[in-house]
């Protein structure tokens, strides 16, 4: 009897006569087979080959859903700050004319700030709003007072009062609750995407170990010298194997769900009251009706700031322009119809946004646990749990799978009766991972109790302070241990490419990369049997 193997790579091709065995074999059955040590070598290192993609290729879902929606959020939330300031100077403009426009830095730099906190600029909210709304008090003061001479050290005594004269009535602390909730949710949130979107690229760049490979090509390929092409593997044989090579990846689950976990919490935080996008919205009418405080209370204002910095020098002009610019301010804003709310470059509400990403995040929860059900599928590797379960490459033969399916994790994995793993060596990478995971959910429970965690110590101007969507150098020290630098909001604005490019750039593979010659022979590889 005469047994042909040919396969499409070259130089393989040989026979075997009456069932004689050609070579030795180190992993497949001894006996009747077409294969050779060669043919075994190269089987290896197609199976490495062939898991890493299947890894990538199981993960996509994953890595491309947080890719998305990291920037459809950034680009939301961008763009609503670029609206909401336009907005704002219009209608200031239109509503008080030339005393706005010979004051509008003060606004400009109002959402300057705001923008440099969201991108990652170390910027203390409540600092900086008390600071604007200081600003906005001298100005306004030198307005109404302008049959004075306001100078440099009176407007430095005027802020002094700013609390006890409260101008603006209750308009700067409301506004300040508000929106330093809302860009803290916002940011974090954003950030909170990236670092996941970058956990999830780098460990789905799995790197093989040579005993996993060693199971993959028994599992994979040694049919093959069986002269059973179309057995697959049975399910449980398959689930062993990924198990084992996906030990520590498992290991992930349990910081992966509470990140997971976190990411709902802060959700729940872009859908209510504080939200950012109800917040910016009216901005304008909110500071308009602190202007309109400010001058119908203008009065009893100079009278107690005049008892308490002094009497000003008068200008020489008399009070002739003070009617003109009280008139000006007396203007009312009207606040936005449906028709003029912003439209944004998602293309859609902050509302559905969430209610997307919250969908996403669930189905999510266990994925790096799930991985080995994932791959183990029909459509990818095995049998399938057929009626007839007889019919399955068990590692040895076709027939029933006997061992028993182990559980996930590394210590787990001691009596894997597939691969030899090491359990008292965890992988340094994916603990890097775990510890990015568990700063990052630390981050997201204070953002939704509405902390700062940036700044219990921001005495440091030059330290950074976190950004939307990434790290400045205040969050690499905390990741510095775990190589985990997430790239800026805003900084990434091609993320619509290929994932895997994104990952690519960020980390390269842990796994070598095939020669080309081998690739393309591995692509050219029909597994044909004549």
């Amino acid at each position: 009897m005469w047994c042909t193997c040919k396969h499409h790579w070259p130089n393989l091709y040989y026979t075997y006569v009456n069932g004689t065995s050609c070579e030795h074999l180190r992993l497949c059955p001894q006996g009747n087979t077409c294969c050779t040590s060669e043919m075994e070598d190269k089987f290896g290192q197609q199976s490495k080959w062939e898991f890493e993609n299947l890894v990538e290729e199981t993960s996509h879902d994953l890595r491309s859903t947080f890719v998305s929606r990291h920037k459809k959020f950034d680009e939301f939330f961008l763009e609503l700050l670029e609206n909401t300031e336009r907005s704002l100077n219009e209608m200031f403009v239109r509503t008080y004319g030339k005393p706005y426009m010979q004051n509008s830095e003060v606004f400009q730099n109002l959402f300057a700030e705001l923008k440099r906190y969201y991108t990652g600029g170390n910027v203390n909210l409540e600092e900086m709003l008390n600071d604007f709304w200081s600003r906005l008090l001298e100005r306004m003061f030198t307005l109404l007072n302008s049959q004075y001479i306001i100078t440099e050290d009176y407007l430095e005594c005027i802020s002094k009062y700013t609390d006890q004269l409260k101008p603006f009535g209750d308009v700067p602390r409301k506004l300040k609750a508000q929106v330093t909730r809302a860009f803290i949710a916002a940011r974090t949130f954003v950030q909170g995407l990236s670092v996941g979107r970058e956990v999830a690229n780098r460990v789905s760049k799995v790197s093989s170990t040579p005993a996993c490979i060693r199971a993959l090509t028994k599992m994979m390929y040694c049919p093959y010298c069986q002269a059973m092409p179309s057995v697959k593997p049975c399910n449980n044989y398959c689930l062993n194997v990924m198990k084992g090579c996906l030990a520590n990846q498992a290991d992930l689950d349990p910081e992966w769900n509470q990140y997971v976990d976190a990411m709902l919490l802060v959700a729940q935080r872009l859908e209510g009251p504080f939200n950012i996008e109800s917040v910016m919205e009216p901005i304008d009418v909110k500071i308009s009706e602190g202007i309109m405080n400010m001058q119908d209370n203008s009065v009893q204002v100079s009278y107690r700031v005049f008892q308490g910095c002094g009497q000003p020098k008068p200008s020489g002009m008399g009070s002739r322009s003070t009617r003109g610019v009280s008139d000006v301010f007396n203007a009312r804003f009207r606040p936005y119809s449906p028709e003029e709310r912003p439209t944004t470059a998602a293309g859609t509400s902050l509302d559905r946004l969430v209610i997307d990403i919250k969908e996403k995040l669930k189905l999510f929860k266990k994925f790096w646990s799930n991985l080995p059900e994932d791959i183990c599928q029909p459509h990818r590797v095995t049998a399938g749990n057929a009626t007839d379960d007889e019919q399955c490459w068990n590692g040895h033969t076709k027939g029933r799978y006997f061992p028993e399916v182990l559980k996930d994790g590394l210590t787990n994995q001691v009596n894997n009766p597939e691969v030899g793993v090491d359990i008292t060596r965890p992988d340094t990478f994916i603990r890097q991972q775990i510890m990015a995971l568990r700063v990052m959910t630390n981050k997201l429970k204070n953002a939704y109790n509405g902390n700062d965690i940036y700044f219990q110590d921001s005495s440091d101007e030059g330290s950074g302070s976190g950004s939307g969507s990434g790290c400045t150098e205040a969050c690499v020290t905390e990741f510095e241990f775990a190589s985990t630098e997430a790239p800026m909001v805003g900084a990434d604005r091609s993320g619509s490419g290929p994932v895997e490019d994104s990952a690519a750039a960020t980390h390269p593979a842990p796994s070598a990369v095939l020669p080309a010659s081998l690739a393309l022979l591995a692509l050219a590889l029909h597994r044909l049997w004549r």
